[in-house]
């Protein structure tokens, strides 16, 4: 959806939202996924219910777990906003219906991430399943708790954590939206990057895989990642997914289950259809990066960055607002991103082969892709300024201030595109 903007738009930052009055600039235009603004036919607890009862492509969770001793779901960690207070109890009660003695681990894929803490636990899962069940945190640096399982389509070696290789019945859940280089999240990246070793996942995300031109958002065929991703989930022997879309306000708008395949392809199909939007070249491009969890540091923020980038035409600028508040987000991000120009970071990172990949070197070659072609300047309060700087951007306290930054290198009149939520909307280039 693109319009004249309102007199009000309201940025996602951090756990709520920036104001922008842009009733000042002639012609700003607003454009929104669908998403962001639809309204679920029926409650979250509902739609999934729904999903469960009538699966894609294979039997109801309660059957597949009648013979399971070992049942393993795997969720997602505190930096994605998946429902599981509403999904997991669901989830529980569907295998127990099936095999109540199941033996049911809760295993979080954390991915490269750190461990969720309790009071995180807590707050996704609720008190009660944290008491009462099984949770494990992945830990992609343990070499011991991982099973080598051969070469992926891409060369990559494919390590995965053991606890998914000894279950009776594997079980995924996950949201889906798009991804700027998966083509979208949900389905099979529970398994790939979720709970696979340090060196696959890095490997998985290398400078060749990033730079590959169909590893983009809203990209699944052709894609090497996402073909990756499938071959992994696929050879661990995942039996059943549910998968969810959410609207801009975190509510469950969607629920897929059954097959790992065809229950994402039918939930991809959804989410693409509602965030798919026309190219509108601007001089100026202001965006967010969804809010919390999203936001929480910028190394999980060039999402929006790169959404932006596709508006920004060939020297456009971007305005990325990004909480930050855990800071950058990683050590090994954090000093690649500071070790000189966006030219430099390319051309150190272009030079390291797939097998020796930094960890997180993945976030630090796409903002050298995009500052490599835009100035962008940062609204945040997590970051100072001096390290904004560090990093190639320039540092705005407000979106006021980075609008009149912006206006002063593109003039008065400059076009004014604005993207709210950056990680929702997909380019159709």
């Amino acid at each position: 959806m693109a319009s004249d903007a309102p007199h009000i738009v309201h940025i996602p930052y951090g756990r709520g939202s920036l104001e922008l009055d842009l009733g000042r600039v002639p012609g700003a235009r607003v454009i929104e996924g669908e998403i962001a603004t639809a309204q679920p036919s029926d409650t979250g607890e509902a739609l999934v219910r729904r999903a469960l009862e009538e699966p894609i492509g294979t039997p109801r969770l309660a059957e597949l777990a009648r013979a399971a001793r070992s049942v393993v779901i795997v969720t997602s960690d505190h930096t994605r906003a998946m429902p599981s207070g509403v999904t997991m109890p669901l989830l529980l009660e569907e295998i127990r219906a099936g095999n109540p003695n199941a033996d049911i681990t809760i295993l979080v894929a954390t991915g490269l991430h750190r461990a969720m803490t309790e009071e995180e636990q807590r707050a996704r899962f609720g008190d009660d399943i944290v008491e009462r069940e099984r949770i494990v945190m992945h830990d992609a640096f343990d070499e011991s708790a991982h099973v080598d399982m051969g070469t992926l389509p891409s060369g990559a070696c494919f390590f995965v954590d053991r606890l998914v290789t000894t279950c009776d019945l594997l079980v995924t859940e996950g949201f889906i939206e798009p991804h700027f280089f998966a083509g979208f999240s949900g389905g099979r990246k529970s398994i790939l990057p979720g709970v696979c070793s340090e060196r696959t996942v890095k490997e998985n995300h290398s400078y060749r895989a990033i730079a590959h031109e169909r590893a983009r958002s809203g990209t699944l065929e052709g894609n090497p990642i996402h073909q990756d991703m499938v071959e992994a989930a696929a050879r661990v022997g995942v039996s059943f997914i549910l998968n969810v879309a959410l609207n801009g306000d975190k509510q469950i708008i969607g629920a897929w289950a059954g097959d790992v395949e065809q229950a994402h392809a039918a939930g991809t199909r959804f989410v693409g259809s509602l965030t798919g939007r026309p190219v509108e070249a601007a001089d100026i491009v202001i965006t967010g990066n969804g809010g919390y969890p999203l936001d929480q540091n910028l190394y999980q923020s060039p999402k929006a960055a790169s959404t932006a980038a596709a508006y920004a035409g060939s020297n456009g600028i971007i305005i990325l607002c990004c909480a930050c508040a855990d800071g950058m987000g990683s050590v090994n991000f954090a000093k690649l991103m500071q070790m000189g120009t966006p030219a430099d970071i390319d051309a150190y990172l272009s030079a390291i082969p797939a097998d020796q990949t930094i960890p997180d070197q993945w976030s630090a070659q796409v903002y050298a892709r995009i500052l490599d072609k835009h100035r962008l300047i940062l609204v945040t309060d997590g970051l100072t300024p001096d390290l904004v700087r560090a990093c190639n951007m320039i540092p705005a306290a407000s979106l006021d201030e980075a609008l009149a930054l912006a206006r002063d290198i593109k003039g008065k009149d400059a076009r004014v595109v604005v993207i709210p939520d950056g990680v929702n909307v997909v380019p159709a280039l």
